[in-house]
């Protein structure tokens, strides 16, 4: 609530700003908070959802020419033209946000880069945009008698449009939905494993660049009454970039501040402007090496910089509280494998394995490294369609369902190496397992807002007792990589228990731990078992699977070469010679023993 707080002030001061303003200055005013629109929109897809967007300056001119053709040449009212040009703006952006869903990273920059050149070249040359010439006399915007050809009056109907896309900008960021983009920016895969539908999200994004650049190409039709290729170049596009790195790309406020304060810059620089490209993109370079995250980033820096300084405070776990035990289910098997191959071109990593699970059951899964146990796990969880065969989780078929769908199904895992989400809080990690809502869901956002303010205290109540539950009380508000490793694994176990799962995929979570670690991670797992959930845990810890496993499965080169009890496992012929030479030497008689008193 800290950071809306300041919103006070500055909006009473927005408010009267005008009064101490001449009319160029205003003016002035007027383009900068069209680009702090225009900056919010590609903040929300850069910095928030992660996705490389060079096409927002061609969003901005989508909206200005649709007002500017439907006014001019097809005799619409302003008002009915700028819903029709937002309309057309979100159409573009699903258009832009197509390759999106194929590509990322530097491919899907040039491809957006190419959209927002094709757009500049068509308007440079089509007859019903003005060609090079452009589109004038674009009628100014009738509003109950007010006068807004008056830049102070257009000012005040520009605040006013700002400020309810602020807020709207804000709801989404600090909201399931924006947890959402964000963990999608910063691990797509463990994304998805919680249920966030990839794809989805990332069309959402392109919608939102698109809305936010209609809705400044509206204002700057309105405001100027004239639109021309040169407003909508490529320059004008890396000056926003620019705003938005320099600001905190991550950060809305930071984008806004970003925005304005390089608008002014710019106006200061009017007549040294080739001295200033060359100053905006040095600036930029110096940003990105020294603060990553821009303005808005600096207070978190010099706070980590103090702490280091300090000495810091060494994060401790509290103790993990059981969860009450559950009536055994009717449902005999949770997880059925049959038949299941994996190839990837030449090498089978899986050779037709198959596999019963019954539920409440915890399941181990051996082997030496290479024989297909991560594969299988990937298999299972959606991250691998199969060769051929069959996955069925509670009897129903669910085979090549994507990550996200089996996470719906109940299917929750954890990872081989960690894939935590870095920038994210300890508790936004945990709510972002909590959060169970589809991306559908988000005509709330614009529609019932109240609903969505709700539904995110209520996540955040769950959220608590889930951090007291796993005593990870007091590094909830600490991001996951300043954290020891084992403190990380338990965030990542809480994380997946937070998704309510009925099958819970364990990939070698002891691994890094030391022996009171590994004890506390043994009385989790049975407590998570005995609350009704159906464990597979992949481990290397011979002593852990042999006390924890109520059966283990042995892999060796894709294949099942053992299934059965711990202690019959163990001293298995095949199980012994697979396990010859590798760094894991298989356990003895007497080992066995030991490790299941």
């Amino acid at each position: 609530m800290k950071p809306l707080a300041w919103l006070v002030p500055l909006a009473v001061a927005a408010w009267l700003l005008p009064y101490g303003l001449g009319g160029y200055a205003i003016h002035v005013a007027d383009v900068a908070i069209i680009f702090a629109i225009l900056a919010i929109g590609l903040g929300l897809t850069m910095g928030v959802a992660g996705q490389i967007n060079l096409a927002q300056v061609a969003f901005f001119g989508v909206g200005a020419y649709t007002v500017a053709i439907l006014t001019t040449q097809a005799g619409f009212g302003f008002w009915t033209a700028a819903a029709l040009a937002l309309l057309v703006a979100v159409v573009f952006g699903v258009l832009v946000g197509i390759p999106a869903l194929r590509m990322q990273s530097h491919y899907l920059g040039i491809v957006t880069l190419g959209l927002a050149l094709a757009f500049t070249n068509w308007v440079t040359n089509a007859h019903i945009a003005g060609r090079a010439e452009g589109i004038s006399d674009i009628p100014v915007p009738p509003m109950f008698g007010i006068d807004l050809s008056s830049g102070y009056l257009f000012y005040y109907v520009e605040l006013i449009v700002f400020a309810l896309a602020l807020a709207f900008a804000l709801l989404v960021t600090r909201s399931p939905l924006g947890r959402r983009l964000r963990a999608m920016r910063d691990d797509d895969l463990a994304a998805g494993a919680l249920g966030a539908e990839i794809p989805l999200l990332r069309m959402t994004a392109f919608v939102l660049s698109g809305l936010y650049g209609g809705l400044a190409g509206v204002l700057y039709a309105g405001l100027i009454r004239f639109v021309a290729p040169e407003s909508f170049n490529i320059a004008n596009m890396f000056l926003l970039l620019a705003m938005v790195i320099i600001g905190g790309r991550s950060s809305i406020l930071g984008c806004v501040v970003g925005a304005v304060a390089l608008a002014l810059v710019r106006e200061a620089l009017l007549d040294a402007s080739g001295y200033a490209q060359l100053g905006y993109g040095l600036v930029v370079v110096l940003v990105v090496v020294f603060a990553p995250k821009g303005l808005a980033g600096l207070p978190g820096q010099l706070r980590s910089l103090l702490r280091k300084r300090g000495g810091g405070s060494r994060a401790q776990l509290g103790p993990f509280r059981p969860y009450d035990a559950a009536p055994a289910s009717s449902e005999e098997v949770a997880l059925e494998v049959r038949e299941v191959t994996k190839r990837f071109k030449g090498l089978v990593a899986l050779d037709r394995v198959s596999l019963t699970v019954p539920t409440g059951e915890i399941r181990g899964i051996v082997g030496p490294n290479g024989s297909g146990k991560t594969t299988l796990f990937n298999v299972i969880s959606g991250f691998y369609d199969p060769t051929q065969g069959s996955v069925l989780l509670g009897g129903r078929d669910v085979t090549g369902l994507a990550p996200y769908r089996l996470s719906q199904r109940g299917v929750a895992r954890t990872f081989q190496n960690l894939r935590l989400f870095e920038d994210l809080s300890v508790r936004e990690n945990i709510l972002l397992g909590l959060d169970r809502t589809r991306t559908s869901w988000i005509w709330r956002y614009p529609g019932l807002p109240w609903k969505v303010l709700g539904y995110e205290r209520a996540l955040h109540r769950r959220a608590e007792e889930l951090i007291e539950r796993f005593g990870l009380t007091e590094v909830a508000d600490a991001e996951p990589r300043s954290l020891p490793y084992g403190i990380q694994r338990r965030i990542e176990l809480a994380r997946a228990m937070a998704m309510s799962p009925s099958l819970l995929l364990l990939d070698e979570p002891a691994a890094g731990m030391n022996g009171e670690e590994v004890r506390r991670l043994a009385e989790i797992v049975r407590s998570i078992r005995d609350s009704g959930v159906t464990v597979i845990i992949i481990e290397h810890n011979m002593g852990l699977v042999m006390s924890l496993c109520d059966q283990v499965t042995v892999l060796s080169s894709g294949k099942v070469i053992a299934d059965g009890q711990p202690a019959d496992v163990a001293v298995h012929p095949d199980v012994v010679a697979a396990y010859l030479g590798d760094s894991m030497d298989a356990p003895t008689e007497a080992a066995v023993e030991e490790a299941t008193r």
